[in-house]
């Protein structure tokens, strides 16, 4: 390997969670890679661990840039929150690129809600250009 970065992870760690991702055990890409299962373990829990803390960063840099923050606590009913939303986007005046029918399809698909009430709290960015964003 020649040491080649992609983004934060080494070519190692990014080669471990490629061949990962088709179904290998560590101990097969131990052997692939000539190196011990145990150091794969290692490579893939800190790779994971630089994916995690850059989606963490990535939530607090989009929210610091946002125009607004709605968090929504949970037991409030869907068919409420575009409401609360538009409401929000109109106090900070932003003009939303967003209708009811699209703030709703994206709270039930990003925020993974299914039924009529939210069963956990969501926040949800208003950004400056009019686009929301659901933070999971």
């Amino acid at each position: 390997m020649t040491g080649k970065k992609y983004g934060l992870l080494t070519e190692k760690q990014y080669r471990i969670l490629e061949l990962r991702s088709k179904g290998y055990t560590q101990a097969q890409i131990a052997r692939i890679l000539g190196t011990s299962r145990s150091n794969v373990s290692m490579l893939e829990k800190a790779a994971l661990e630089k994916i995690r803390l850059a989606k963490e960063t990535l939530k607090l840099y989009q929210e610091l840039n946002s125009a607004a923050v709605v968090t929504v606590e949970p037991g409030t009913h869907l068919v409420d929150i575009p409401g609360i939303i538009l409401r929000k986007a109109d106090e900070v005046n932003v003009k939303l690129r967003a209708n009811f029918t699209l703030i709703y399809d994206m709270l039930r698909y990003k925020a993974g809600q299914r039924g009529k009430i939210t069963d956990r709290k969501i926040k949800i960015l208003i950004m400056k250009d009019g686009s929301i964003d659901v933070l999971d």
